[in-house]
């Protein structure tokens, strides 16, 4: 913050000087070299202040998307939620590139699935939050598969769920059937933030607490730790996937990310 002040002091004193020399006839000719160096200097310090790092953070988090609609970073509470997870999924703390080994094998098939039903493209990270993207994972509460349904949520949208069959397991046939319970649950919330919460905690529950607390706002809610963060974290792993050398998967980063500043380059 302090190196902030000092370069738009700096700025702000070449100018003044410029002006004053500007004003002076004998420092009028385009090739006065006190106004060369000046006119330079004030240009590298404004490139300075607009490739500073709180800028660059600024211009980032303005980028920051979920479902077509801006995530609310200017928020304090919100910002500082969103750094935690994002943190959790960058590469220093998972030290592996399976997620986007996992990434690039599924979701071009779950992103043209939902596209169909018309669904925002970010919910195709919901199976990466929910199963890591392992079909063979059961909560202990009984739900299971890539998108983690419970069995009678899986049979209401047409999957077969019995002692001899499992299509929760099936990415196809559950991504399906992940897009009409997502599209039912925006016939009902009609904010597809509010659909995502809802996918995680239940239509029914979510609705209760939005009537209870007045707000239909998903960052103002008061939820339960889990359905507090899903967002969050869906927001995260959409982060690390698109803009994988920001977050250290370097390995990942052959062409710039999606979020890319101009004196950020992806050096191989």
């Amino acid at each position: 913050m302090i190196k902030k002040r000092v370069l738009c002091c700096s700025v702000v004193l070449s100018v003044m000087i410029l002006s004053k020399l500007y004003s002076t006839p004998n420092s009028t000719s385009k090739k006065d070299p006190i106004r060369k160096a000046l006119l330079e200097q004030v240009e590298k310090q404004k490139k300075a202040i607009a490739l500073s790092p709180e800028k660059q953070k600024e211009a980032y988090y303005r980028s920051v998307m979920f479902a077509n609609k801006q995530v609310p970073l200017h928020n304090p509470s919100v910002e500082r939620k969103f750094e935690r997870y994002l943190a959790n999924f960058s590469f220093r703390k998972q030290q592996t590139y399976d997620l986007h080994k996992k990434a690039a094998k599924h979701l071009p098939q779950i992103a043209t699935i939902l596209k169909s039903y018309g669904i925002p493209e970010d919910f195709k990270y919901v199976p990466l939050v929910e199963s890591d993207m392992n079909p063979r994972i059961t909560s202990h509460k009984g739900a299971g598969g890539y998108w983690q349904f419970m069995p009678a949520t899986a049979r209401l949208y047409g999957l077969k769920v019995n002692a001899s069959v499992d299509e929760r397991k099936d990415l196809i046939k559950s991504t399906h059937a992940a897009a009409r319970y997502l599209k039912s649950l925006y016939k009902e919330f009609n904010d597809w933030t509010l659909v995502a919460a809802a996918y995680n905690v239940g239509g029914g529950s979510l609705k209760n607490t939005i009537r209870r607390q007045g707000t239909k706002d998903y960052y103002n809610l008061n939820l339960n730790k889990e359905t507090g963060s899903y967002v969050y974290k869906l927001v995260s792993m959409k982060q690390v996937i698109e803009n994988p050398y920001k977050h250290g998967y370097k390995r990942y980063a052959q062409v710039k990310d999606k979020y890319q500043h101009s004196n950020e380059a992806n050096l191989l």
